[in-house]
């Protein structure tokens, strides 16, 4: 994590909520691993202006990080700076998951993915002398475990496109790589395995459910009525007391805002990149259990 003791804005933003910070930190019992209260601000720092870059209220910001994963977040904040304690209970309630969640993703090779993220998470690269690890990036919006396994997805994902771009090239050719584009991933790698499958349905769902959860009660009725029971637009007109254009022209402005908030939550829930988000929707679109052709299509988006 960039460290934030001599930002300004981090320094008012601490005095401002002392109280929060003092009671979330006893909440996550935070004592237990030993984290230091300027960690712990640093920490929910960083989640709340993920959540809230413009800022927010008093009590908008007690309510978001109440509602995080708050013991989960202060494990990933001690192991982050090297506790002892807190590495040993990773190792014992984390690491037999993450394996197994490796092998059933990649097979013989599950062992290596899941040691290199390992190893990422402890931190072994240095820099200004602090150890960069991926827990950084972990906010508590989901459970470590979910998150752990969403990473892992991504990794994986990332490891075959690789694998894709190096069995394209003619290994006895060197001067050929420079001048080729990144290459596709290979047809046979282009539909995920069957624990990918079910991970990509399940983080897509939860966050469609909370996009449309966000939605304004008359975006989610107008989207209930077209997509939910296929009226047309001048019924739901008739519904909304509205034109068929505006039903139109607003149905298309919140197709929109769910796909924004949708990858949003992909991004900073589960820590999925630009590749992996799209290979969320093209697995997600083609399960019946959500049907999100029509509803999260770019048609349209310009």
């Amino acid at each position: 994590m960039r460290r934030s003791m001599d930002d300004p804005r981090f320094t008012a933003w601490r005095a401002a909520h002392e109280a929060i910070l003092r009671d979330l930190h006893a909440a996550a019992d935070a004592v237990r691993w030993d984290v230091p209260e300027q960690a712990w601000a640093e920490t929910l720092y960083a989640c709340a202006n993920g959540r809230f870059p413009a800022g927010a209220s008093e009590r908008e910001l007690r309510a978001h990080l109440s509602s995080l994963h708050l013991a989960d977040l202060a494990l990933a904040c001690a192991c982050r700076l090297g506790h002892p304690g807190a590495w040993d209970h990773f190792v014992l309630e984390q690491r037999p998951s993450l394996y197994a969640a490796a092998r059933a993703l990649a097979g013989d090779e599950g062992r290596d993915l899941a040691d290199s993220l390992y190893a990422e998470m402890y931190g072994l690269a240095e820099r200004d002398g602090h150890r960069r690890s991926l827990l950084a990036y972990y906010h508590g919006r989901s459970r470590l475990a979910t998150w752990l396994r969403s990473v892992l997805v991504q990794r994986r994902i990332d490891r075959k496109r690789q694998d894709a771009r190096t069995d394209q090239l003619d290994p006895q050719d060197e001067a050929v790589e420079s001048r080729l584009p990144a290459s596709p991933l290979r047809a046979t790698d282009a539909h995920p395995g069957d624990f990918e499958r079910q991970h990509f349905v399940r983080v897509t769902q939860a966050a469609l459910d909370a996009a449309i959860a966000a939605l304004d009660t008359r975006d989610r009725l107008r989207l209930r009525l077209y997509y939910g029971e296929d009226l047309t637009l001048a019924q739901i007109g008739r519904v909304t007391s509205e034109s068929e254009a505006t039903v139109s022209r607003k149905l298309d402005r919140a197709r929109r805002d769910l796909r924004r908030h949708v990858e949003e939550a992909l991004r900073a829930e589960h820590g999925l990149g630009a590749a992996a988000i799209t290979e969320c929707f093209e697995v997600a679109a083609g399960a019946p259990e959500l049907q999100l052709t029509r509803l999260l299509s770019r048609a349209g988006d310009g």
